[in-house]
């Protein structure tokens, strides 16, 4: 094994994650050739995989824990929050997709083909990009921001420029998404006006508002 591969065995970091300041913190007297070294011999040795420049995870046999790809989602591109399928998923209200992750971010665009699976962000701009988001735990002491259902719907409306009431009402959530009718009810309004504040969109404004009167005749 690795010198690089045991030191990071030992310290076990939540999830099987680390980057460059782990490394850095673990061979402190090294320069920062030395410390490229040890990562390129250990990736040689298929002990690591590169998710990112600086990011890398241990391969499967020799990490201690499975890393979440919600935890992952949050290290490959910060700030962002899961949401869309991915959120919706996640609340159980759409069969879980299993393909990506799906999430939401103020940055640019950007899209990662992973050896721990594809991880997908779209760019959406908002005044307050926690709004609707909350914050869950995933694993012991570890946590991932992820969009409330209200907030993932909010994401994909924005997101679909094509998506208004008038023309789709809910047909959108109960056809394109498959949200059940009975679930719509459930949904919680109580961070709308948070919601819709830091999007500051007319069209998600129109869409939410008209949602939030219709659920309770669902049905």
């Amino acid at each position: 094994m690795q010198r690089l591969t045991e030191r990071v065995f030992e310290l076990a970091p939540p999830v099987g994650l680390f980057d460059e300041t782990v490394i850095s913190n673990l061979f402190p007297d090294s320069s920062a050739g030395a410390r490229a070294l040890l990562v390129y011999r250990a990736s040689q040795a298929g002990e690591i995989l590169r998710l990112r420049p600086g990011l890398f995870v241990l391969a499967p046999p020799y990490r201690k824990t499975e890393p979440h790809p919600f935890v992952a989602a949050a290290c490959l591109h910060a700030p962002s929050h899961v949401s869309l399928e991915s959120a919706l998923a996640h609340h159980g209200l759409i069969p879980e997709a299993v393909y990506q992750v799906s999430s939401v971010t103020v940055a640019r665009s950007r899209e990662f083909h992973t050896p721990v699976g594809v991880f997908s962000f779209r760019r959406v701009p908002a005044l307050a990009p926690r709004a609707g988001v909350e914050a869950v735990a995933v694993a012991r002491n570890i946590w991932a921001f992820i969009a409330s259902p209200l907030r993932a719907i909010a994401d994909a409306v924005y997101l679909n420029k094509e998506i208004t009431w008038r023309r789709d009402g809910l047909s959108y959530l109960t056809e394109s998404l498959r949200i059940e009718e009975d679930d719509l009810r459930k949904l919680s309004f109580e961070a709308l006006d948070e919601i819709l504040a830091s999007l500051r969109s007319r069209r998600v404004r129109v869409y939410l508002q008209a949602l939030k009167g219709a659920v309770s005749h669902v049905g």
